[in-house]
């Protein structure tokens, strides 16, 4: 593999584990103790996450819904025996939120208002909230802190709550509706309520969110209360998120994704990721056997000889290069299996008799006479010659 292609993967390795790890990172992390969001996604005291633990306990399927109002029907919300949930939202809910939750109610699903933050909705009922300091209701023997109320509104309030910004006006008009208390102060003023609009459905009001924290429903007998409220009249309760900050946008490996696939150079970096991957396992994988691209002939044995020749002339072992030249031959002419000790000169007298043309004759006198005398470099040479004129004479 090429230095510059596994520097390519590595990069792209690091990158991919990096975006992993900080799409893991942001997903474990959690808010704070002092996150003051009534979010079923919070386990901090001022959450409301027991509240839906509690509620999946008693069997009713709780959904998080982290879209807008306007996404309700496609959501399944606007539909008998499920109520939607907007606890107390820090994002407050407009009037044109309301006229989405006003047809949800009036195709036959609940609804469950709490807080301030809900209280363009409450409009279209004809309510509002007001502080109150210091107000106490009791539930169940428990002496509960309550900071709001709910009250009436009449027709020209309601409807000045229902203009947008710029002055116009929505659909939101206060709806009838007959009324049932649910929660009182000491003093006898509302803090929970729940209507029956003429239009269909059930509406639940509570004034102050703070009955649906994890805290109250830890240390008082808030927690049935406000269980209450929807146990045992649906099967599914859809929470708002989206309006509590936990809206659809996800962490940063779905912003990746999403800009990689929205954008034109988003989806030229995936061409070109692709090509490299292609590119990659072409350069990987071997289809078919090895080729060859150099061709090596085996060299033959008489060449093998006169290399071997040449390294005891240079090495001045001129005779043990002659013998060695004479025993190869020797070697050679014999028969398959058999082992021949006579001696250099006795075998070359023996040849010479048994040698056809006249170069061999004279190749096998060559040698005897090389023998014979002294032996230089330019005898080992001449006697590597003859040895080959005779092997291409005599070979089998």
């Amino acid at each position: 593999m090429r230095p510059r292609t596994e520097l390519a993967l590595a990069v792209g390795t690091v990158t991919l584990l990096g975006l992993i790890v900080t799409a893991i990172g942001s997903r474990g992390a959690r808010p704070g103790d002092d996150d003051v969001r009534r979010s079923t996604y919070l386990a901090g005291p001022f959450g409301a996450r027991a509240w839906a633990d509690a509620l999946e306990l008693l069997d009713i399927r709780v959904r998080r819904h982290r879209g807008r109002t306007r996404d309700l029907t496609a959501a399944g919300v606007a539909a008998p025996g499920v109520a939607f949930a907007a606890l107390d939202p820090v994002a407050p809910l407009t009037p044109l939120d309301g006229v989405e939750l006003v047809a949800a109610a009036a195709a036959g699903s609940e609804l469950l208002l709490a807080g301030r933050g809900s209280e363009a909705v409450m409009a279209c009922y004809g309510y509002g909230i007001e502080p109150s300091p210091g107000g106490k209701a009791v539930v169940l023997g428990d002496t509960l802190e309550v900071a709001a109320r709910l009250s009436r509104l009449s027709d020209s309030v309601a409807r000045r709550r229902s203009l947008l910004d710029d002055g116009s006006d929505v659909a939101c008009g206060p709806v009838p509706a007959r009324v049932e208390r649910l929660l009182d102060t000491i003093e006898g003023e509302p803090i929970a309520l729940r209507l029956s609009p003429d239009s269909g459905g059930a509406v639940t009001l509570v004034a102050d969110g703070r009955l649906f924290t994890n805290r109250a429903l830890r240390e008082s007998s808030a927690g049935e209360l406000a269980l209450g409220f929807v146990a045992g009249r649906v099967g599914t309760v859809v929470v708002d998120e989206y309006h509590q900050g936990f809206g659809p946008a996800g962490g940063m490996l779905a912003a990746a994704r999403a800009w990689l696939l929205s954008s034109p150079l988003g989806w030229a970096m995936l061409q070109l990721f692709g090509v490299a991957v292609i590119a990659l396992l072409a350069g990987a994988v071997r289809f078919g056997p090895a080729r060859r691209v150099i061709v090596r002939t085996r060299r033959s044995p008489l060449e093998h000889v006169r290399a071997l020749a040449n390294a005891l002339a240079a090495a001045r072992g001129h005779d043990e290069a002659v013998d060695l030249l004479i025993r190869g031959l020797q070697r050679r002419l014999a028969r398959a299996g058999e082992r021949s000790r006579v001696e250099p000169r006795e075998w070359l007298a023996e040849l010479a008799l048994q040698v056809r043309t006249p170069a061999s004759q004279r190749a096998v006198a060559t040698l005897q006479s090389i023998r014979r005398g002294r032996i230089g470099a330019e005898g080992v040479r001449r006697a590597a010659l003859a040895v080959e004129d005779v092997w291409q004479d005599l070979r089998p």
